[in-house]
């Protein structure tokens, strides 16, 4: 007996131990129910505020929906949905906006809405490991002139843009891995130091897009704008700037690179057979790095590199039979073991030009 009445004060610690633990849990599971409805008011209410006709009440439910994705990772999916779906409702459909030449002396007048900003602004900043498969869908849209700031911030991996109309859109060091951008117009964009790696181009036009240092490793290629018979129906790139890019194993045959800048250009193992690198520039203090690259001809057209500037480009390994190399700068570039069988040579600058192994060069 005396052991049992010596051992109640603890039992009965124990039992109020217990009974707190059990409190304290009730009283967790109650707070989150509570904060979950509180998210469902905010959030019935965010989206009824973007049905509003008034701008500022619209922007305040963008924002809304922002502090709720940041606050909820149940919640960010939705929100995701939601916020693309309303930003390609309102941004306006690219189909008409295509139908007008972009106003260069004019760059801030055809700018998305906004609330069309903002919402993609949102969009790009969020965390996009909590999608769980949601999908950010602009395809079609007017997106002429979007600003999103050159930051880390902007995260945009597997967006959809297919036929978007993003001409001189600010997307500089963007995350855009994994992009469909088929058919997407880009023309004259700001897309430096941009993720591109593995982003799909199929008749994607790049033309004068600011490309340098951006990074389109494995990009999907197809074939490039060369002339009206083919017009939209391939990568267009010519014009562009693509120095220092990473084009490693880029996929880019048939592409249209004239007149392009790759001075620092990474086009190691790049597959550019019947690519038009027509007055493209490579000139760089250490020669582009080209070792392995593919410009392999076409039929009796090769590669067509008229006047392109390939001077201390290393193009060791090139298979370069059947191109055009009429006019040329070869001066002082690596061509060790590359092929010019049939290559057109006239007016060729090879001085210095390293040529151990070569096959189809003149003495």
């Amino acid at each position: 007996m005396g052991l049992i009445a010596a051992g109640l004060p603890g039992l009965a610690a124990l039992g109020a131990l217990l009974f707190t633990w059990m409190q304290v849990g009730q009283a967790s599971k109650e707070l989150r129910i509570s904060e979950q409805g509180q998210i469902t008011t905010r959030f019935n209410t965010a989206i009824g505020n973007l049905g509003s006709r008034s701008l500022d009440i619209r922007l305040g439910g963008i924002y809304a929906l922002r502090r709720i994705m940041e606050d909820s990772a149940r919640d960010h999916p939705a929100v995701v949905s939601v916020l693309s779906a309303f930003a390609q409702e309102h941004a306006g459909s690219s189909a008409e906006s295509l139908k007008k030449p972009l106003d260069d002396t004019r760059p801030f007048v055809n700018t998305p809405k906004p609330d069309v900003q903002a919402a993609i602004d949102t969009l790009a900043r969020r965390n996009p490991d909590r999608d769980a498969g949601a999908v950010i869908d602009l395809s079609k849209t007017d997106l002429r002139h979007l600003h999103l700031p050159g930051e880390a911030a902007i995260r945009l991996p597997r967006v959809v843009l297919i036929e978007a109309d993003l001409r001189q859109a600010y997307l500089s060091g963007a995350d855009l891995r994994a992009a469909n951008l088929y058919s997407a117009h880009l023309d004259n964009a700001w897309l430096d130091k941009a993720n591109l790696q593995g982003a799909a181009l199929y008749r994607a036009s790049l033309a004068g897009a600011a490309l340098w240092g951006a990074n389109l490793r494995g990009v999907d290629r197809t074939c490039a704008e060369l002339g009206p018979t083919k017009r939209g129906e391939c990568v267009d790139l010519h014009d562009s700037q693509l120095n220092g890019a990473d084009l490693r194993n880029a996929k880019l045959s048939d592409v249209n690179l004239q007149d392009a800048f790759l001075r620092s250009a990474d086009l190691r193992d790049a597959d550019l057979a019947r690519a038009n690198l027509s007055h493209a520039d490579f000139t760089v203090f250490s020669g582009a790095k080209a070792a392995g690259v593919s410009l392999e001809g076409a039929g009796r057209v090769g590669a067509d590199l008229r006047n392109a500037k390939l001077r201390d480009a290393n193009l060791q390994g090139a298979f370069l039979a059947g191109a055009d190399l009429r006019g040329a700068d070869l001066t002082r570039a690596n061509l060790t073991d590359a092929d010019f069988s049939g290559a057109k040579l006239d007016g060729a600058k090879l001085d210095g030009a390293k040529r151990d192994g070569t096959t189809g060069l003149p003495r």
